[in-house]
C-alpha cells in the first residue's frame, strides 16, 4: 500500500511511463506470445475511424470536382491521383487491372498517411482524454490504455501486408490461370526439370513469405521507432522544474520536439509512399510470367 501511495503521489517512473504508453487497450491479457484471440481495440478504432475519414474526403473531392478552374482542395487531390496513376501505369501494365489497382493504391497511401500522422499529436493528449472518459465511466483511470498510432501496431501492419499478399495471389490466378500459376510455382526460377520442382516451390514460398513480412515490418519498425522517440522527448518536458537542469530539459523538450516533428512529417509521408509502391510492385509481379 505504501508503494502504491508513493507512485500515486510522485507519478510513474520513466520506464513505467513508456511501458504504459506502449500498452494496448485489449479485450484480455495475452496468454502467450502469439495469441490470435487478443484484439487491440485502440488500433482497430483509430484505423477504422481514419479509414472512414480518408474515404469521406476522397468522396467529397470526387463529388465536388468541376471541369473549370479547380479549388485548392480539388487541385491537391488531382495532383495526388495523377501521381498514383502514373506510378500504377509504370508498374501494372494491364489496363483492366489498373481500374482496381490504382484506386487501391490511392486508398492505401491516404489511409496509411493518416494513420502515420497520428504520431504528430502530443503523446499524452488523446490518452489523457481517454483516461478521464474511462475513469468517468466507473473504471480505474490509472490503468486506462490508449495507443493512437495504428501503424505502430505490428498486428495492423502485418494485416495490411497479408491483405496485399491475398490480392497478389488473386491476380496470379486471374492472369495466369490456376494451372499456369501452379506450373510457375514448380518451374521457376531454376527450370522445369522434375528434380528442380521442390527447390522451385521452396523458393517461391520463401519469396511470398519474405515479401509479406518485410512489407509489414518495415512500416511497423519506422513508426514504432518514431513513437518511442516522441515518448523520450515527452519525458524531457515532464522533468520540468524551477531549477537550471529542469528548465534546460524543458527547453530541450521544445526544441527537440519541434525538430523531430518537422522531420517526422517526411517520415510519415515517405513510409506511406513506400508501402503504396511496394503494393504496386508486388501486384505488378503477379502479372508477370516467368
Amino acid at each position: 500500500m505504501a508503494a502504491e501511495s508513493a507512485v500515486a503521489e510522485h507519478g510513474p517512473t520513466a520506464g513505467e511511463y513508456i511501458v504504459h504508453h506502449l500498452t494496448f487497450l485489449q479485450n484480455h491479457t495475452p496468454r502467450n506470445v502469439v495469441d490470435f484471440s487478443v484484439f487491440n481495440y485502440d488500433s482497430l478504432f483509430w484505423a477504422t475511424l481514419l479509414g472512414v475519414v480518408a474515404c469521406f474526403f476522397m468522396w467529397r473531392a470526387a463529388r465536388a470536382a468541376t471541369s473549370g478552374v479547380p479549388g485548392r482542395f480539388q487541385a491537391a487531390v488531382e495532383i495526388l491521383v495523377e501521381m498514383v496513376e502514373s506510378q500504377a501505369k509504370g508498374i501494372v501494365h494491364n489496363a483492366t487491372s489498373r481500374k482496381f489497382v490504382s484506386p487501391l493504391a490511392l486508398t492505401v497511401f491516404v489511409w496509411i498517411f493518416l494513420m502515420n500522422a497520428m504520431d504528430l499529436l502530443p503523446v499524452d493528449l488523446l490518452p489523457w482524454i481517454w483516461k478521464h472518459v474511462y475513469g468517468a465511466a466507473g473504471h480505474d483511470p490509472e490503468h486506462a490504455y490508449m495507443r493512437v498510432v495504428p501503424t505502430a501496431d505490428l498486428s495492423m501492419t502485418m494485416g495490411l501486408s497479408v491483405s496485399v499478399l491475398l490480392i497478389c495471389l488473386y491476380y496470379n490466378v486471374r492472369i495466369k490461370g490456376l494451372g499456369g500459376w501452379v506450373h510457375e510455382l514448380f518451374t521457376a526460377p531454376f527450370g522445369a526439370h522434375p528434380l528442380l520442382w521442390p527447390f522451385n516451390f521452396l523458393m517461391q514460398i520463401i519469396e511470398f513469405v519474405a515479401k509479406t513480412i518485410s512489407h509489414g515490418m518495415r512500416l511497423f519498425g519506422n513508426m514504432y521507432a518514431g513513437e518511442l522517440i516522441f515518448l523520450l522527448i515527452a519525458l524531457m518536458g515532464g522533468a520540468f522544474s524551477l531549477t537550471a537542469t529542469g528548465i534546460g530539459l524543458a527547453i530541450g523538450h521544445i526544441i527537440a520536439g519541434s525538430a523531430w516533428a518537422i522531420f517526422h512529417i517526411l517520415i510519415i509521408t515517405l513510409q506511406a509512399f513506400v508501402f503504396m509502391m511496394l503494393t504496386l510492385v508486388y501486384i505488378g509481379q503477379a502479372h508477370d510470367a516467368h
